[in-house]
This record gives structure tokens, C-alpha cells and sequence, in this order.
């Protein structure tokens, strides 16, 4: 029994959004998303609220109740709000910069690395070692953020590298003599 698929997802102030059979679309102030939902589960909108129930009680119907209720709640935040995380960069001479739409990175490789964001992405770099991924799909922004990292991850013994902000790096003790 899902805790999180039995609450209706509430739609937002300023949001409208539409149940087309197993199509669920939300358009609001940042934009316009979509998102399939899984024919194990019933999607309904009612009373300004977006209720999501399961077909049956087979374990796959069960497994995916939960996920397209926070899918859906993830659309309706996403049109209004927006999503965002947040990347630091540790090192001596590691720093990002933007360069028309792509992000420059600078790691310490022989050769900079550019990025180019896909569409609905947009990257920012308030400070050169700071970079902002923010963008309406949260699937997309994490995976744009975790691409970034990618590059370059935080190494256990000085911290160095690209990470995600608030991160704690777990530190090792470097050689003995």
C-alpha cells in the first residue's frame, strides 16, 4: 500500500492541467510538460486535485502508484516553480566560465571542457567556482547536474572536483611515512 500514492496531488494556483486518458499535461507560468503514465494506474483529475489509483493489486500496478504520483507532482511544481541544483567546484585552477549557451570547464585536464546544455536547461555561473543547472523537468536537471559532475568528481583525499552543493565528501587519510 503506497502512503505517498493515496494523497491527491493538488493542482497549483496558476496552474492548469489536463488528464487525457493515460496523458497527464500541466502548463504554467515557466511552461508546458507532459508525462505517460503506466497502465497499471488510473490517473483522474477531481476537485482541483489530480488523484492517482491502482488498476488492480499486482505488485508492478503497486510498485508503479507511488512513482506517477510524484511523477505528476514533479510536472505541476515544475510549470510553476522550476527546478535547480546547485554544483561547486574545488581545486587550484578549476573554475567554470559560460561561453555563449555552453559551459566552459576548466579541471585540470591538458584541454578545457564544453558543455552544451539541451534545450529547457539553462546554466548559469554566478561565481567561477559555483554553477547553477536549473530548467521545469527535474529529471532533466539532475541529469544535466550529474553529467557536469561527472567530469570531474570530488577525489576522497584533497576534495577536488565538481560536486553537488551541501555535499559532505567522506576524507581519507593520505600515505604514512
Amino acid at each position: 500500500m503506497s502512503r505517498i500514492g493515496k494523497k491527491p496531488v493538488p493542482v497549483p494556483q496558476g496552474v492548469t492541467a489536463n488528464v487525457d486518458g493515460q496523458v497527464v499535461t500541466a502548463k504554467g507560468p515557466k511552461g508546458e510538460l507532459k508525462f505517460v503514465v503506466n497502465d497499471d494506474v488510473l490517473v483522474k483529475l477531481e476537485d482541483g486535485a489530480i488523484a492517482v489509483d491502482p488498476r488492480n493489486e499486482s505488485k508492478m500496478a503497486r510498485s508503479k502508484w507511488g512513482m506517477s504520483r510524484t511523477q505528476i507532482a514533479n510536472i505541476l511544481t515544475g510549470v510553476k516553480d522550476g527546478f535547480e541544483k546547485r554544483l561547486e567546484i574545488n581545486g587550484v585552477g578549476y573554475r567554470a566560465a559560460m561561453q555563449g549557451k555552453n559551459l566552459q570547464l576548466s579541471l585540470g585536464f591538458s584541454h578545457d571542457v564544453s558543455y552544451e546544455p539541451p534545450t529547457g536547461i539553462t546554466i548559469t555561473v554566478p561565481k567561477p567556482t559555483e554553477i547553477v543547472v536549473s530548467g521545469i523537468d527535474k529529471q532533466v536537471v539532475g541529469q544535466v547536474a550529474a553529467e557536469i559532475r561527472k567530469y570531474r568528481g570530488p577525489e576522497p583525499y584533497k576534495g577536488k572536483g565538481v560536486k553537488y552543493a551541501g555535499e559532505t565528501i567522506v576524507r581519507k587519510e593520505g600515505k604514512k611515512k
